[in-house]
């Protein structure tokens, strides 16, 4: 065992984790321990952009951005951390620019902005140009620039290095216990801030456009050692994913005019949302598209839809709309400009398809993306305990693992690579603020046990079951059935299977014994997290008993605002998930009926 002590650790170094890396350490002496090297973290498959006020092509201000994001989590969201989020995003985005992101530009040479869904201008309703970007490559891009602006102010990174316990000594953060992967050596993280930014856990479902390693890693953490998680039901599906793989299709397609087309060849999202059409929110785009294939107007009866980018499509269709250049000239684009735009979209199709974009619909269909629940935390990244809001001494945590909450019962496309910059930067500065004056907590005598344990059990089941046949069942049962749509009868049978598949993870034994990258043996931890995680999932579904954003359940259909506008707070106590609220903070925006 080796130990380390830093001020400041930062767990996960994707976006967030970088952001909080970058800013914890100008004040306090840091590290980022990830268990991917950080420039193949999760956040580098962000495609569209990042949203900001900004206001470069048309009209726009934070106070529509706050609007637009309050309606969009079907008014689940924090108001307050939203207000802060969005008021917030114009100097993140240009303190971004001035790293060197390299943003693509206007022929004013000002940052470019495309249409996002639930992006408006709320005086006339039409999507607003708020969404800056990259090509379609945004979140690559903050990857890189972050990364290189870590290295230049001497963050410690220790890479492909995986965290597999949190030390809690007294009430407040200790430290964390990790692996080395290219040795099998654990090594104990001594710190007085812990900051948490280990993404999601999409990987629970069957089909999905997360990474291989977004398996709910700090959450199950958390919830091992009986800290909350909050609003674990809402999980985004993405209209958009690409026809069985799910990668995803980014929504900047629709943004630069492709359109939903059915199987009858007709464009339907003006029957679901008149104002906005395929630009409404992805929950309501989603359940559209799920809509058309159950009442079979799929392509040829499958489970698709296309998305149409042709260029005589978006051009014929734009016309139709009425939409128009910043500077009032029609909207009219060319195959050239259709590469120019989306360049990785287009590889995708041809590689992944056989289907060239430019000439021929995409085949696509809604693919699991992105949790609005994860570790409850304030507008700072400290994390809070209970239904008052208490902050837990040294622990921190932000991104998409966190639930600050700021995209409520569904987020808005754009705001997650924002959400990750704001509060990865805030939860950076609190932490280093923390410890300078805080001192080190001692660790416990044994501070690997329970990490050592859970190897061991690993190390040592009957054998009798294969982990990678639960993983599979546990997806697919997810997928099916704690997906788009739900009801009481498929999620209690979700839980009982996912309660099956944990009992039967007890016998799995893995059969590399070696230390040196012993993959097999990582996986099958993760699937530990993952079960945990899909337990917690679907209880949390089944116990809200409306519909709300990205949580629609066929038996309850409608938003309850007098019995459900609270925050979901799970615990794990004595091997059993308890439940228990917290209110939503509203300051400006009372709950309506959303309308596109």
């Amino acid at each position: 065992m080796t130990t380390h002590q830093f001020d400041v650790v930062v767990v996960g170094a994707g976006g967030a984790g970088l952001m909080a890396g970058l800013y914890a350490s100008r004040g306090a002496k840091t590290a980022v321990i990830s268990k991917l090297y950080p420039t193949r973290s999760h956040t580098g498959a962000a495609q569209g952009g990042i949203s900001a006020a900004l206001g470069n092509s048309e009209e726009d201000n934070p106070e529509w951005h706050t609007y637009d994001s309050v309606k969009g989590s079907d008014y689940l969201g924090d108001q307050d951390a939203i207000e802060f989020m969005c008021y917030e995003a114009p100097q993140a985005v240009l303190e971004l620019e001035h790293m060197g992101l390299p943003f693509d530009r206007t022929p004013e040479g000002r940052i470019s902005q495309r249409p996002f869904g639930g992006h408006t201008n709320n005086v006339t309703g039409k999507p607003v140009r708020r969404a800056c970007h990259a090509a379609d490559r945004t979140g690559h891009m903050i990857l890189q620039t972050l990364y290189q602006q870590c290295l230049k102010n001497n963050v410690n990174f220790f890479d492909e290095f995986q965290v597999l316990d949190l030390l809690i000594v007294g009430g407040k953060a200790a430290g964390v216990v990790a692996v080395d992967l290219a040795t099998g050596e654990l090594h104990v993280f001594q710190a007085k801030a812990i900051i948490f930014a280990t993404g999601g856990h999409g990987r629970i479902f069957e089909v999905t456009s997360n990474a291989y390693a977004y398996t709910g890693d700090g959450a199950a953490m958390f919830l091992r050692r009986g800290l909350p998680l909050e609003d674990m039901e809402f999980f985004q599906f993405h209209p958009t994913g690409i026809y069985k793989l799910g990668i995803l299709i980014t929504e900047g397609v629709r943004g630069d005019g492709g359109v939903l087309i059915n199987g009858k060849g007709e464009r339907f999202m003006p029957n679901y949302a008149p104002k906005v059409k395929d630009l409404a929110s992805r929950d309501v785009v989603s359940r559209a598209i799920y809509t058309e294939i159950r009442e079979g107007r799929g392509v040829n009866g499958s489970n698709y839809v296309y998305l149409d980018v042709r260029p005589e499509t978006v051009n014929k269709f734009a016309a139709l709309d009425g939409r128009t250049n910043p500077d009032g000239s029609p909207y009219i684009v060319t195959g050239e400009q259709i590469l120019q735009k989306l360049p990785d979209i287009i590889d995708f199709c041809r590689v992944y398809l056989g289907v060239d974009p430019v000439t021929q619909m995409m085949p696509i269909q809604p693919t699991a993306h992105y949790t609005m629940g994860g570790i409850p935390t304030n507008k700072f990244g400290e994390v809070v305990i209970d239904d008052k809001n208490t902050v837990f001494p040294g622990l921190y945590a932000a991104g998409e693992c966190a639930c600050v909450s700021v995209h409520g019962g569904n987020r808005l496309g754009t705001n997650s690579l924002l959400d990750l910059v704001v509060f990865g930067k805030h939860a950076g500065l609190k932490a280093a603020e923390y410890a300078q004056q805080a001192g080190f907590v001692d660790l416990p005598g044994s501070p690997t046990a329970e990490a050592e344990a859970q190897f061991d059990r690993l190390r040592n089941g009957s054998g009798s079951e294969n982990g990678f046949d639960i993983a599979n069942e546990m997806k697919k049962v997810m997928f099916d059935l704690v997906g788009i749509y739900r009801s009481e009868a498929g999620m209690k049978e979700a839980i009982q299977k996912v309660a099956e598949l944990k009992e039967r993870y007890r016998k799995v034994r893995v059969s590399d014994t070696g230390k040196i990258f012993n993959t097999e043996l990582l996986n099958m931890w993760e699937l530990g997290n993952m079960l945990d995680i899909a337990e917690v999932v679907a209880t949390s579904a089944l116990n809200r008993q409306e519909s709300r954003g990205g949580h629609s359940r066929e038996d309850f259909p409608k938003r309850d605002d007098q019995n459900w506008l609270k925050h979901t707070l799970v615990w794990k106590q004595d091997g059993k998930l308890k439940i228990g609220y917290k209110p939503v903070t509203i300051t400006r925006y009372q709950p309506k009926e959303r309308t596109y």
